[in-house]
């Protein structure tokens, strides 16, 4: 697996949080706010991959484009930055030795926080 850093999904993130589309919550609740797989589905059908993509920070380019193996580490609900996402992968990221992806997230932390 070759996942490396989305650079259009953190530009797209990065916008987004100086937009003030953006929610302040807590770590944990992440799980509760992620988009379900009926919710993504819709987006995909409506948006297309690409766009689906940029809801992502980490993108394999060895899986196929239009499908969901192709993305990983969410940062939002694919209508606004999530904090507790980006707390979330920034911690996954790191674990699983995606330093580009984790430093990322702490940046986009920094700018969340400093956006408050």
């Amino acid at each position: 697996m070759a996942t490396r850093l989305n650079q259009p999904g953190l530009d797209q993130a990065r916008a987004l949080v100086r937009e003030g589309r953006v929610v302040r919550d807590e770590r944990d609740d992440w799980s509760e706010h992620a988009p379900s797989t009926d919710a993504e589905n819709r987006f995909v059908d409506r948006e297309g991959w690409t766009e689906f993509r940029h809801w992502h920070l980490g993108v394999d380019d060895d899986e196929n484009p239009e499908t969901k193996q192709a993305v990983s580490f969410p940062y939002g609900d694919l209508s606004k930055v999530h904090r507790c996402a980006v707390v979330s992968l920034e911690s996954r990221a790191g674990q699983h030795d995606h330093d580009d992806i984790r430093d990322a997230a702490r940046a986009l932390l920094a700018l969340i926080d400093s956006t408050a």
